[in-house]
């Protein structure tokens, strides 16, 4: 890559990432940048984006500790020097199920997605 930018992982994703804290990528928008990321690391886009494509609700996208959603979403632009991180918002609770405490942090799971929409 020639001039990159680094995306930080949460804690909870980078298992998907080969245990990365920062990826790099060299992209202009929030979008390319996102789509680079799952390129590289393919079992990330399961917890950041739904089966239609778009950024899951609960997956929040920061530029320079601003939220995308207050600006031009997946098409902010990015530029070398900016910060970009990925923050997932915490659900958590006790799925009787599963018999376990489960935190949900971007957890695609059909059970648990099923269970926060009746909850």
């Amino acid at each position: 890559m020639a001039e990159t930018l680094k995306m930080d992982i949460p804690t909870p994703l980078r298992q998907y990432a080969e245990g990365k804290a920062r990826v790099e990528v060299s992209d202009s928008t929030v979008g390319d940048a996102l789509a680079s990321l799952t390129r590289q690391h393919p079992e990330l886009r399961k917890h950041l984006f739904s089966d239609d494509g778009k950024l899951r609700a609960f997956v929040n996208i920061y530029v320079n500790d601003e939220d995308i959603r207050h600006l031009e979403k997946e098409n902010t632009a990015i530029e070398i020097g900016d910060s970009v991180s990925i923050v997932p918002s915490i659900a958590g609770g006790r799925f009787e199920s599963l018999g376990a405490a489960c935190c949900c942090l971007a957890c695609s799971s059909p059970v648990h997605l099923s269970r926060r929409r009746s909850g």
